[in-house]
């Protein structure tokens, strides 16, 4: 069988699987602990490798199609952070004032790229049955970096109200016992 000069092939062309990469960045190993924490949940590549990589990687990906990440990779793209660090150093802020308080829980399981949140297990009894609890999630809506969404019951979301390290830790008291 030969190949004959005249004759066009179809020009294949073969593209890198952005979004299959990405996604393996953003999977961390196995572990058999239960992450308590953001920091525990840390063993990712988005997490550990070069900062100026990892917003290069974000970017192209981004370019092709929509990408999952934490919201201070997402905070970072748009220039709201200034490092990865930065962003740590909130959840940890956030981690540190609700870990040594009774009811707060951390919740791993979200959504692929993004981080786990907290909730206050008490607010999850309402006064006519279950409810969604009380959370703290991270988020790069705004400056702020918190959300706080109140517990609620019954079809649909509750809004969430933007937060700050610091005003969470001032009405921590008061948010528990409204909850």
């Amino acid at each position: 069988m030969g190949i004959s000069r005249g004759r066009r092939w179809p020009v294949v062309r073969v593209e890198a699987m952005l979004g299959l990469e990405w996604a393996s960045a953003l999977e961390a190993p196995n572990s058999v602990d239960l992450d308590l924490s953001p920091a525990d949940a840390r063993r990712s590549w988005v997490n550990k490798a070069d900062e100026n990589q990892v917003l290069r990687m974000y970017r192209s990906v981004r370019e092709v199609e929509d990408a999952p990440a934490p919201w201070w990779l997402r905070a970072l793209d748009r220039g709201r952070l200034r490092s990865r660090a930065e962003g740590h150093a909130v959840e940890d802020a956030v981690t540190e004032l609700l870990s040594s308080r009774p009811g707060w829980v951390y919740v791993p399981w979200v959504d692929l790229g993004e981080v786990g949140y907290w909730e206050y297990v008490p607010s999850e009894s309402g006064v006519y049955g279950p409810a969604t609890p009380t959370t703290v999630q991270f988020t790069d809506a705004h400056r702020g970096w918190i959300h706080l969404v109140p517990a609620h019951r019954g079809p649909g979301h509750a809004q969430p109200i933007d937060f700050t390290v610091a005003e969470l830790r001032a009405q921590i008291e008061d948010i528990e016992l409204i909850a």
